[in-house]
């Protein structure tokens, strides 16, 4: 009886172990979808914008012209002086950035009342959609009826009405407080909330042993506070690199280009003028720029991190 029933039961134990997938192909099925994605999004996009670098592309058709598009570019003295201002933009607007974020985070972490509300009133330019947040800075920098204009005429500083965005200087740097305006609240709640999980047994300690302020905020705040400050950082800096809708719609890159960056320039030649090819050489020096700036700012970044660290 009992063989019978062995031989009934084994063929069903072999069925089971023949369905079990191999552990290599069941860890490749579960990234698939993963990898899937990184090809269809990130990889061919990568790949086609390198091969288009290399051709005339436009609406016409396309030709292999091999290095010329590159050549253009870096022989090209206004395409070096946008480079240089697409930097000065980042730099300006990232360290605005990151001092405005760490001094609204300290004065939110601070026990004050009401300070819930202040941690509510803080978002609106996060989440308000870029496109209408910049229509209303279009109405504050108008020289006519925008307030800066008409607040700078009433305090004497000017005579007349003044165009913020018809003056190369001015636009300039208006474009920079809008982008400032922008992503500071972002900004700010990360670094609260690396704020909120520095231990109170540090500062208790430190206040017992008699240190201020600033003594706490230099040597317990700060060094716990750097990892996240260094990611923030990094990640504001690709993401101001890349800003696009702030210009656009404040000064579409003008007056006179002195808004241009990198990203503005690309759009213009590549959409604007139908010249994809050249285009694609533009979008291949922006992402090369921008690996080689993330690496060396990693690398000096962590030398920093570590030496507030103490480690």
């Amino acid at each position: 009886m009992s063989e019978a029933i062995d031989r009934h039961v084994a063929p069903k134990v072999d069925r089971t172990k023949r369905r079990v997938l191999p552990e290599g192909v069941f860890a490749w099925m579960l990234v698939a979808p993963a990898l899937f994605f990184i090809i269809l999004i990130v990889a061919w996009p990568l790949v086609e914008t390198i091969r288009l670098s290399f051709t005339d592309a436009r609406l016409g058709g396309e030709n292999y012209v091999g290095f010329e598009n590159y050549n253009d570019l870096f022989t090209d003295r206004r395409f070096h002086a946008t480079i240089v201002r697409t930097f000065y933009w980042m730099f300006l607007s990232v360290g605005l950035k990151l001092v405005l974020g760490l001094i609204g985070a300290t004065l939110l972490n601070a026990a004050i009342p009401g300070k819930g509300l202040f941690r509510v009133l803080v978002m609106p330019p996060w989440v308000i959609p870029i496109a209408i947040g910049c229509m209303g800075w279009l109405w504050l920098y108008n020289g006519y009826f925008g307030l800066l204009s008409g607040m700078a005429q009433k305090t004497g500083l000017t005579d007349a009405p003044f165009e913020f965005l018809a003056h190369k200087t001015s636009a300039f740097y208006s474009a920079i407080v809008t982008d400032v305006w922008v992503g500071t609240p972002m900004v700010t709640l990360f670094l609260l909330a690396a704020m909120q999980g520095v231990s109170r047994d540090l500062y208790e300690a430190a206040w017992v042993d008699g240190a201020g302020r600033w003594y706490r905020f230099r040597r317990i705040t700060l060094p716990q506070i750097m990892p996240v400050l260094v990611s923030m950082a990094l990640l504001s800096a690709i993401w101001t690199f890349n800003s696009f809708e702030i210009i656009w719609i404040l000064t579409q890159g003008g007056p006179r280009g002195a808004t241009t960056t990198l990203i503005v320039d690309t759009y213009k030649v590549a959409i604007g003028n139908y010249k994809f090819g050249e285009g694609a050489a533009r979008a291949v020096v922006i992402v090369t720029l921008l690996a080689i700036f993330s690496l060396v700012y990693l690398f000096f970044l962590n030398k920093v991190n570590k030496r507030f660290g103490g480690k």
